[in-house]
């Protein structure tokens, strides 16, 4: 069945069911080949996709030299530790950071906290003080916490805002202008709160399935993709069929070679390899993102 096909029978479903969609497009690597929209199309809150792209910056600065997966986040920040730090601390490394595993137990500076103003006005601090209740790298536990960190540490390495890092390496590469982020405190952009369009979103998974290859120019090392997008750590909840496992910021999928980027309320991005696909949805706040996926899962990602 093709894609067009698909798309019609999936925009059937949404609107038959009710179903809160706010637009789904799909590419290859290279254009836009199909996209439905079902609200007017503007920058939204992206939530936790957000992660992938500083993921994405991660590897830039690796392949610059500048960043290890080993390198110890306490040592990036001396003088954020408290007068007596716990030993674990010091065990805690980006590898960890990257694959939610950084022993810290629970989920810390998720949305409603930091809405509630927890761990202000400096969350390095704030994070370097928490216990860690598990050996580093020994358990997923999703926690935007983690993501923080990770952008902290990056930021450190490049010497800039984590914003402007990418917009010079990657957002004005893909044509995307200086996109809106929400910021700490301290004005360190978080592990969520990127605003894009749906299109505009889809454009990490089509650099990603090029490989790092961006119209003939190469923003990411194609040894790097390969790593942020295997499992590296099993997930929970295993009864739910789109929990299959981790990479580095990115969500492992139940298709062939696939995997995702992947924000609260419906804000996904799946890679398809074997495919040669891209396929991307954006849905609101309200509604129950659940049948979305069932629908997603069952009329397209599984008839491709």
């Amino acid at each position: 069945m093709n894609l067009e096909t698909l798309f019609d029978r999936f925009a059937r479903t949404v609107e038959e069911r009710g179903l809160h969609v706010e637009g789904i497009a799909a590419a290859d690597e290279k254009k836009l080949l199909l996209e439905r929209r079902f609200t007017p199309d503007r920058p939204r809150n992206i939530y936790s996709h957000t992660k992938s792209y500083m993921v994405t910056a991660a590897g830039m600065a690796m392949a610059d030299g500048l960043l290890s997966l080993d390198d110890r986040l306490a040592d990036c920040f001396p003088e954020k530790l408290p007068p007596r730090p716990q030993e674990a601390i010091f065990s805690i490394t980006l590898r960890h950071l990257l694959t939610m595993s950084s022993g810290f137990g629970r989920a810390l500076l998720m949305g409603p906290d930091r809405r509630a103003g927890t761990g202000l006005p400096d969350y390095m601090a704030y994070m370097l003080a928490q216990p860690v209740a598990e050996t580093p790298g020994t358990r997923f536990c999703y926690s935007t916490a983690d993501s923080i960190l990770a952008a902290r540490m990056i930021e450190k390495a490049v010497g800039c805002r984590l914003s402007a890092y990418l917009y010079d390496r990657l957002f004005s590469k893909l044509g995307q202008g200086f996109p809106i982020w929400e910021c700490d405190a301290e004005g360190h952009p978080c592990g969520g709160g990127l605003y894009l369009s749906l299109t505009e979103m889809l454009k990490l998974g089509q650099l990603y399935l090029s490989g790092g290859v961006w119209q003939g120019e190469r923003l990411l090392e194609e040894s790097w993709v390969r790593e942020a997008t295997r499992k590296q750590i099993e997930t929970d909840n295993p009864a739910d069929f789109w929990n299959c496992g981790y990479g580095y910021q990115f969500w492992m999928s139940p298709y062939p070679g696939a995997y995702r980027a992947d924000g609260a309320f419906g804000q996904v991005t799946t890679v398809l390899p074997e495919k040669g696909l891209v396929v991307a949805v954006q849905c609101p706040e309200e509604g129950d993102f659940e049948q979305v996926k069932r629908a997603l899962h069952e009329e397209i990602l599984t008839q491709l």
